[in-house]
C-alpha cells in the first residue's frame, strides 16, 4: 500500500513533497542547500499522548525497526508533530550507506535526519515558507536525543555546495526554493541533483541495467526502498 493510499482524513500521515530531478543544482540567490543522504525516506508522527509512528514513503510502519528514533520522538517537548527526515546508518567515516540500514529487522544505530516539520502542536505548517519550517525544526530539535538530528542546509552557491558533496561521498543534493510550500508529490521547487559516483546511485543503475522488471517489483524490493 502506498503513502498516497494511507492518506485520508484523520490518519495524521500525508503525502510526501518530492524533488524533482535536474543534471545540475540551480544557481544564484533564493535557494538554500542541503545534503541528500542514503537511507529510508520517514515521515515521523508524534500524536497526543507520545503515541509515535514511523511511516516509510511506501505506506509502511517501521516504528518497531527504529527503536531508538522512536524513543527521540517521543522525548521532544511537543503534543504533537510531524516531521518528514530521512532515516539513516552511517558507516566509520560518517557517510550514509543503504546497505546498513536495509541489512536488519530492528535497528538501533539508525538516526533520524530530519529536514522539514510540518506540524507542530496541532498547527499545520505546511504553507509557511520552508524557511519558516526549518527554523522552527531547528528550535524543536535543539538539546534532542541523539537518534534524531537537523539536517543542515547551506545558502550558498548550489554549484559549490553540490561539489563539495560529492567530493564527501554523499549521494548528492537537494535545493529547495526560499518562501516555498510543502506540496505534496512531484515539486518543481524541490529540486535534486545526485553524485553519479556514489554508491546509491551506482546501485540504482546496476538494478535498472541488470534486474528483470519483475524482481525490481517484488514485494521485498517495494519494502526496503525509500526514495527520496
Amino acid at each position: 500500500m502506498s503513502l498516497r493510499e494511507l492518506t485520508r482524513p484523520g490518519l495524521g500521515i500525508i503525502e510526501l513533497c518530492l524533488p524533482s530531478p535536474a543534471k545540475a543544482p540551480p544557481s544564484g540567490p533564493g535557494w538554500l542547500h542541503e545534503i541528500k543522504h542514503d537511507g529510508f525516506r520517514i515521515l515521523a508522527r508524534r500524536n497526543s499522548g507520545a503515541d509515535v509512528r514511523l511511516i516509510t514513503r511506501n505506506g509502511h510502519d517501521f516504528t518497531s525497526r527504529f527503536p531508538f528514533i522512536e524513543m527521540a520522538i517521543k522525548s521532544l517537548s511537543v503534543r504533537s508533530c510531524l516531521i518528514d527526515g530521512e532515516a539513516v546508518v552511517c558507516d566509520e567515516n560518517g557517510l550514509a550507506m543503504f546497505d546498513l540500514i536495509r541489512s536488519y529487522r530492528t535497528n538501533a544505530g539508525a538516526v533520524l535526519v530530519a529536514f522539514d516539520l510540518l506540524e507542530l502542536n496541532g498547527k499545520d505548517l505546511r504553507r509557511q515558507p520552508i524557511e519558516l519550517r526549518k527554523q522552527q525544526l531547528a528550535k524543536l530539535l535543539k538539546g534532542s536525543h541523539l537518534s534524531i538530528v537537523l539536517n543542515e542546509y547551506f545558502e550558498d552557491d548550489g554549484a559549490s555546495v553540490y561539489r563539495a558533496a560529492c567530493q564527501l561521498g554523499c549521494e548528492g543534493i537537494v535545493s529547495k526554493r526560499l518562501g516555498s510550500s510543502y506540496r505534496s508529490g512531484r515539486c518543481k521547487d524541490w529540486v535534486k541533483v545526485k553524485n553519479p559516483k556514489a554508491p546509491a546511485v551506482k546501485r540504482e543503475a546496476e538494478e535498472d541495467w541488470g534486474s528483470p522488471r519483475w524482481l525490481k517489483n517484488r514485494k521485498q524490493t517495494a519494502v526496503t526502498r525509500g526514495e527520496y
